[in-house]
């Protein structure tokens, strides 16, 4: 069985420590699910993961299959089997989301002919239409667009692990649907999901092995799927530390003399 494996890892940017040890095992097979609050460290982990420039790896390591993926350029880590699909995908202009599948022809060594069958195939189980292979990338795409470009660039490359950061964003309930049943299809053909998000609602299909709760860069707890119920009626702040008591001033001497 493949694994992405995390193990101690810290990182930051600007000076600025932002993930403090973060361990964390995901399975070929598994959905696991990353939860937590604004600011929480999320998309810090999915980027320090996807190689984005600008992060500052402190220690730890991340591995699949024993392979070390940090330090590697972002291409090779993708060749090593890791996908990140954005929160926020970036728009490429004068590259057509065509282009970039038949790049990947080169890349992948896939046969075009099955290629081509292929992404019409995932189209239709994602209800994205043909017309966006000849759009530039990600170009004036509603964030429902973007969201089912990432899942059909997921499907047709069909990568070891999946990091799928805030899936449900932009989409309503029919396109979740179909994206998150595409998504558990694929872990269910043995891709290893790791999916960031705020709100269970992305678990009335993608059904999760393991939640992992994320505070302040540290993964405080981990369960079940029905820690995420739990999280839905408890909220965060049983993991939040209490704020300090503010310090109490003394008095003030209503007889003083304001001069001295």
């Amino acid at each position: 069985m493949s694994a992405l494996v995390i193990e101690g890892l810290r990182a930051g940017v600007e000076g600025t420590e932002l993930l403090h040890g973060v361990n964390l095992t995901v399975p070929s097979g598994e959905v696991h699910a990353l939860m937590g609050p604004n600011g929480s460290g999320k998309s810090t982990l999915s980027h320090v993961l996807a190689g984005r420039p600008g992060y500052e790896v402190l220690a730890g390591s991340a591995t699949i299959d024993g392979v070390e993926l940090l330090g590697l350029p972002a291409w090779q880590r993708a060749r090593a089997g890791l996908f990140l699909a954005m929160q926020y995908p970036t728009a490429v202009p004068g590259v057509r989301l065509r282009d970039m599948f038949e790049a990947s022809v080169i890349t992948r060594d896939m046969d075009e002919t099955v290629l081509a069958d292929q992404i019409t195939k995932e189209m239709g189980r994602i209800g994205f239409e043909p017309k966006f292979l000849d759009r530039e990338l990600n170009v004036d795409l509603s964030g429902g667009e973007m969201k089912r470009n990432e899942t059909l660039q997921l499907s047709v490359l069909s990568p070891r692990f999946a990091i799928v950061d805030e899936l449900d964003s932009g989409l309503d309930v029919d396109a979740l649907r179909l994206v998150s049943e595409r998504v558990q299809s694929a872990s269910s053909d043995g891709m290893g999901i790791l999916a960031i998000t705020h709100y269970t609602r992305l678990f009335e299909e993608l059904r999760p092995d393991r939640v992992h709760i994320l505070i302040d860069g540290e993964i405080v707890e981990s369960g079940d799927a029905s820690l995420a119920d739990r999280l839905e009626v408890e909220g965060y702040a049983q993991w939040q530390p209490e704020p300090p008591e503010p310090e109490a001033k003394p008095a003030a001497d209503p007889f003083a003399d304001p001069l001295l």
